[in-house]
C-alpha cells in the first residue's frame, strides 16, 4: 500500500505540469531568509527521471539569494477536490549554464521570454506598472531543481485520513504517520 501511495504522489505531481488546469501546477515554494520562511507561488515546469522538480525564475530574484545561503526548500501541493496535500522537501540546485539549462531556455517561447529579460530585477520599485523596460540581448533565466529528500502525503478522507512519509535516507521506503 505504501508503494502505491508514493507512486500516486509522484503521478499527481507530474500531472501538475502535464495538465494545464491541474491544481498541482501552481504549488507554494518555501525558502528560508535570515529571519523568516519565505513563500511564493511558482509554476511547476517538469520533473526529471530522478524526480527532481523543475522551476524557472529570474536569477536576480530574492529566492536565489535565499537558496545560496540555505539550499533547504519545501514545495507544497494541494488538490482541493481530492483533499490531497503533498509536501516535497529537499535541497535546491541553482542552474545558470550548461546543456540542461540551454535545453530548458530553448523551450520558452515568445512572450514568455519577457519574464526573464526585464532591465530591473524582480521586486524593484516602479512608479507605474507600465514602466517595465526590457533588454534586447541579455536574459536572466535561471533553472531551479529541487532534489527531494522527503515526500509527505496527506489524504483527508473518512473514516480515516491517510498520512505517510517517504525518505531518501530510507531508500524511499514509506511509513504511516498519525494524521
Amino acid at each position: 500500500m505504501l508503494n502505491d501511495i508514493l507512486q500516486e504522489a509522484k503521478q499527481e505531481i507530474k500531472f501538475g505540469y502535464l495538465k494545464k488546469k491541474h491544481p498541482f501546477r501552481y504549488p507554494s515554494l518555501a525558502s528560508l531568509t535570515k529571519d523568516f520562511p519565505n513563500q511564493r507561488t511558482v509554476v511547476l515546469r517538469d520533473t526529471t527521471t530522478d524526480f527532481e522538480l523543475i522551476f524557472y525564475t529570474d536569477e536576480r530574484s530574492n529566492k536565489i539569494e535565499d537558496f545560496i545561503h540555505n539550499p533547504n526548500a519545501s514545495v507544497l501541493f494541494y488538490h482541493p477536490k481530492k483533499l490531497l496535500q503533498i509536501k516535497v522537501m529537499g535541497k535546491m540546485k541553482i542552474v545558470t549554464s550548461g546543456k540542461v539549462y540551454e535545453e530548458y531556455w530553448s523551450k520558452i517561447q515568445g512572450k514568455s521570454r519577457k519574464d526573464f529579460i526585464t532591465e530591473k530585477a524582480p521586486g524593484t520599485q516602479l512608479k507605474n506598472p507600465d514602466d517595465v523596460e526590457f533588454l534586447d540581448d541579455k536574459h536572466h533565466f535561471c533553472l531551479l531543481k529541487l532534489v527531494p529528500t522527503e515526500i509527505e502525503y496527506l489524504q483527508l478522507k473518512r473514516p480515516h485520513h491517510i498520512r505517510a512519509l517517504f525518505s531518501a535516507n530510507d531508500n524511499w521506503e514509506g511509513k504511516f504517520l498519525n494524521p
